[in-house]
């Protein structure tokens, strides 16, 4: 190549580089997912997801000066964008599959299916990635639906019974989130006459729409994203998939994929909506301190943490509330700076959990204390990026929310006491190879970008300056929540060991539990329904009603086929409403 030549390369990579990377990190994974299915890389297609984030996460970690990617021909015309919200979240969860990608090449050595979990790993990874990085509701629902539909393959994977049912559960709730959001984007994209989300979160903010349509419309859209986000009620499928799915999936689920609910409702929802902010509030404190409640009933440590999560879910997405009743910007700097801690902290903490039963001796301890640090650091211990976090989320509360928000350390800290009572009872193994290092390095990894990467981000999310943080006022403010939820950790601890009463066990999936206890009835009512006699009709019509009734009941029993028609019915109601 000619110095000309090398010139007008150097002039011109810069800016196929910001045009290509943000379409490359979602075109990439599904590469690594389609080679998965070649016949000599099936048996070993879980080595592949490692792979699989690293386009993503170069974009998040050296980003183009415009990372702005335009493709009119794909789709209604694909946006992708990266700003300073997309790009620590796609960062974060680049960062998480790629430790929960080594993780899982040295945990699942013998995998069930490997080439369809890789292939659907992959497909769930491009729409967690995507969600980040759409600039328009096509590409941003396509990738949602990438990612609720995909990981539902992530969930069944081990084709247990518990695996069944988790995933029957969660596929429902999927396909019912999936269809609140069509229905909500169509009726906002007929209000804003535009697919772009800035156009569309102004037509929910101004006068473009019926205030009947707009109503509606923000319902449906906290639901469907409240889904994803395991914004009480609507978070039963968290406690039965996590428990489910194979520990590096429950990672990404916790750590990542949740994260897509929570950047839906930062980008869609508009500011100045008092009703809104209050409803998100509301159900984001309450989540935030019932799902500690129950979560103390759990038995299993899987179920604990996924209680745990949405707790912690419930509070940034009060947060995200708060911040559409002042400053919504500030709020969601916030909200974005406690995603980040979190999804580390969290996969640390799932990861951790497959990691422990083969540690032995004084590696174990090492191991407890790291995790009881990670899970201190999520309850706001000083000193630790979980402080910085929890001070950063405060001030867009008022005061008597903010001390609210402020108690909920007590109540994590409770919680994670259980996770960790639950970890120092799991049972070592009889195994002579020890915990693989490719295991050990993701559970570091994780555990200390989230105790260290709030310190180094702090400055391009508050305005205030960490002399703030290190006062003694501001550690004892952090610290004595911690301390009264620790305290109340050992003295109920000793209580339960002294009286040895029954625990409250409270069912993985609570008010799912009583939801299949009623469908189970309506459906045992339903077949021991009247028989249609020979008196009113022939005994052969009768014979042919039955055998049909039983062929639709058995078809429309497929949860597919009763999701797409479900989803059909109600794309027809919101075309109808929408015009």
């Amino acid at each position: 190549m000619t110095d000309t030549g090398l010139f007008e390369f150097a002039a011109v990579w810069p800016l196929w580089q910001g045009a290509l990377l943000p379409l490359l990190a979602l075109a990439w994974p599904l590469l690594i997912g389609a080679l998965a299915a070649l016949p000599p890389l099936r048996e070993h297609a879980i080595r592949l997801l490692p792979l699989a984030p690293l386009p993503a996460l170069w974009l998040a970690l050296v980003p183009p000066d415009e990372a702005v990617t335009r493709v009119p021909a794909l789709l209604l015309g694909v946006q992708l964008e990266l700003d300073a919200t997309g790009r620590v979240l796609l960062g974060m969860a680049a960062a998480l599959w790629l430790a929960a990608g080594v993780y899982a090449a040295a945990y699942m050595t013998t995998p069930r299916k490997p080439a369809i979990f890789s292939g659907f790993w992959c497909l769930t990874l491009a729409g967690n990635l995507g969600v980040f990085l759409a600039a328009d509701a096509v590409t941003f629902y396509v990738a949602f639906a990438a990612v609720s539909l995909a990981s539902y393959f992530l969930v069944v994977h081990d084709g247990t019974r518990e695996a069944l049912r988790a995933s029957r559960v969660y596929i429902v709730l999927a396909i019912l989130g999936e269809a609140m959001l069509l229905i909500g984007f169509v009726l906002v994209v007929a209000g804003a006459d535009a697919t772009a989300i800035p156009a569309m979160r102004d037509a929910l903010a101004g006068d473009s729409m019926a205030p009947a349509l707009r109503t509606l419309a923000i319902g449906l859209l906290i639901a469907g994203f409240g889904i994803k986000a395991g914004l009480m009620p609507l978070h039963v499928w968290l406690p039965l998939a996590h428990p489910a799915a194979p520990t590096p999936a429950s990672a990404v689920l916790s750590g990542a994929i949740v994260k897509a609910g929570l950047i839906g409702v930062m980008r869609f929802l508009p500011e100045g909506d008092a009703i809104t902010g209050g409803v998100l509030i509301a159900l984001g404190l309450t989540g935030a301190y019932l799902a500690v409640l129950l979560g103390l009933g759990q038995a299993r440590i899987k179920a604990v943490l996924a209680y745990s999560t949405v707790s912690q879910m419930g509070l940034l997405t009060a947060t995200v509330g708060a911040g559409l009743l002042a400053d919504r910007s500030g709020a969601i700097q916030s909200a974005t700076f406690y995603a980040l801690h979190h999804g580390f902290a969290k996969g640390a903490l799932f990861l951790a959990v497959g990691l422990l039963p083969l540690t032995r001796g004084a590696s174990r301890w090492l191991l407890l204390a790291f995790v009881a640090l990670v899970a201190a650091s999520i309850a706001g211990l000083p000193g630790t990026g979980g402080a910085l976090a929890k001070a950063a989320i405060k001030p867009a509360f008022d005061d008597p929310i903010q001390l609210i928000v402020g108690l909920s350390s007590i109540t994590t800290a409770l919680i994670l006491a259980r996770y960790l009572f639950l970890a120092a009872r799991t049972e070592a193994r009889d195994d002579d190879g020890g915990a693989p290092l490719a295991m050990t390095i993701p559970v570091v990894a994780c555990g200390l970008a989230a105790l260290v990467l709030p310190w180094l981000l702090w400055s391009d999310h508050d305005p205030r300056s960490l002399a703030y943080l290190l006062k003694p006022v501001s550690i004892w403010t952090a610290l004595w929540p911690v301390l009264v939820g620790a305290a109340l950790a050992v003295g109920i601890g000793r209580l339960v060991t002294a009286r040895n009463p029954k625990r409250p066990d409270v069912p993985e999936g609570d008010l799912v539990v009583p939801l299949e206890r009623l469908v189970e009835r309506l459906v045992e009512a339903f077949h021991r329904r009247p028989s249609i006699g020979p008196d009113r009709i022939p005994a052969w019509q009768a014979r042919r009603i039955r055998r049909l009734s039983a062929a639709l009941e058995g078809v429309l029993e497929r949860w597919p086929v009763a999701g797409i028609l479900l989803i059909g019915v109600l794309v027809v109601v919101a075309i109808g409403a929408a015009l």
